[in-house]
């Protein structure tokens, strides 16, 4: 790999020539070999690779951080791990249908936001799925008899179905479904963002509002085509396909560098469950200052290197790290140190006594003549 990546200019170029190559052999065999390409759709071919070229470097850059190269690391040598089989597996699977079919962790912070958040972000998944699927030739239909069409995905004949069915019109209403699904969850992300007070002060429109004009603007156009061929007779159909289309690449381009990008890293939220523990029960490491079960062993070693792989020296004068110590024994330790106090271990965390008579005597209390003495030692220095 060391080898390969010296003929490129870094990583992120060698994996973004490595997709796009992926992409077009994967579009070579989708399309039999280049024989049934839709040039309709070259707006969207041309929009979508530029789109994992921009998801790649964006991982790539990401990945590389301290932080995250610690967990890859972590979570690539418990899954060869043969004990933590078992683990691995159930996290993987509780990551999938809490976090990602089911959103769990949005429904927790209410109703309204989970059912909004859900809607969104399966609509978006659908829709960009289909999109892909149809833009790079991986899957289309082709009439097999007066009366029944067949799907082919990647070359290969697999379901055939009444062109009047409800699996054909599911398969040919997918875009419909999945715009629906956005216009309503947009609907009630908009009107939160409008009416609730909170957000208007820490909102920002670039970041936070952009993401959801856009997706809007992609929807209503989607839906606008389907209006205009179903209903009233294709009236201005080729301008609202067009208008269509630079919405929906405008999306594409914008996607990997704005706050959608939190999409596609979602999954990496299986690193936490399969490599270090959750509750307290089963810690497995203490605190050196009050010998309290606080966390595990594998996190704390993962903190120390992503702290180290930054440069950061966070160690005591004792050649102890911070992170060993507990919260508490964190907080104890920092005020001891700001009020110039020596460092206590193995002991429970007290209460700091932060009033030395000197300084702060308190309401109705006279100064102690020692302060007096060492402002004047203060003026004569």
């Amino acid at each position: 790999m060391s080898q390969l990546e010296k003929s490129f200019y870094s990583k992120a170029s060698m994996y973004s020539f490595v997709v796009v190559t992926v992409l077009f052999f994967l579009m070579w065999v989708g399309t039999g070999q280049f024989s049934h390409m839709d040039w309709m759709l070259f707006g969207y071919m041309v929009s979508s690779f530029i789109f994992f070229i921009g998801i790649t470097v964006r991982l790539t850059s990401w990945l590389m951080r301290p932080a995250t190269n610690e967990v890859i690391k972590r979570s690539i040598r418990n899954m060869k791990t043969k004990k933590r089989q078992k683990r691995n597996w159930r996290a993987i699977t509780k990551t999938l249908i809490d976090n990602i079919i089911l959103q769990k962790f949005i429904f927790k912070r209410g109703l309204y936001r989970g059912v909004q958040h859900w809607l969104i972000a399966w609509g978006c998944i659908g829709s960009l799925a289909i999109t892909f699927g149809l833009t790079f030739g991986w899957m289309h239909f082709k009439l097999i008899d007066a009366t029944t069409y067949q799907m082919v995905v990647f070359g290969i004949p697999t379901l055939e179905m009444a062109p009047d069915g409800f699996l054909a019109q599911m398969f040919f209403e997918g875009l419909n479904i999945t715009a629906s699904m956005l216009l309503i969850g947009l609907a009630m992300a908009i009107t939160r963002r409008i009416k609730n007070h909170d957000l208007q002060v820490t909102q920002r429109a670039e970041f936070d509002l952009f993401p959801l004009y856009i997706l809007l603007a992609v929807t209503l156009t989607g839906l606008f085509l389907t209006v205009s061929y179903k209903l009233l007779g294709g009236w201005m159909h080729p301008q609202l396909a067009l208008i269509h289309q630079i919405t929906v690449v405008v999306f594409l381009i914008y996607f990997p560098f704005g706050k959608l990008f939190h999409l596609p890293i979602r999954p990496m939220a299986m690193s936490v469950p399969m490599n270090y523990q959750e509750t307290p029960e089963v810690d497995t490491k203490t605190c050196l200052g009050c010998d309290e079960l606080y966390s595990n062993d594998e996190q704390i070693a993962d903190v120390k290197a992503m702290l180290g792989a930054q440069a950061f020296d966070l160690t005591n004068e004792d050649g102890d790290w911070l992170a060993e110590y507990c919260p508490a024994c964190r907080r104890k330790l920092r005020v001891m140190s700001q009020l110039n106090l020596p460092k206590k271990t193995n002991s429970k965390p007290t209460p700091i006594e932060t009033n030395n008579g000197i300084h702060m005597p308190g309401f109705g209390r006279k100064r102690s003549e020692e302060f007096y003495q060492s402002a004047e030692a203060k003026e004569e220095f």
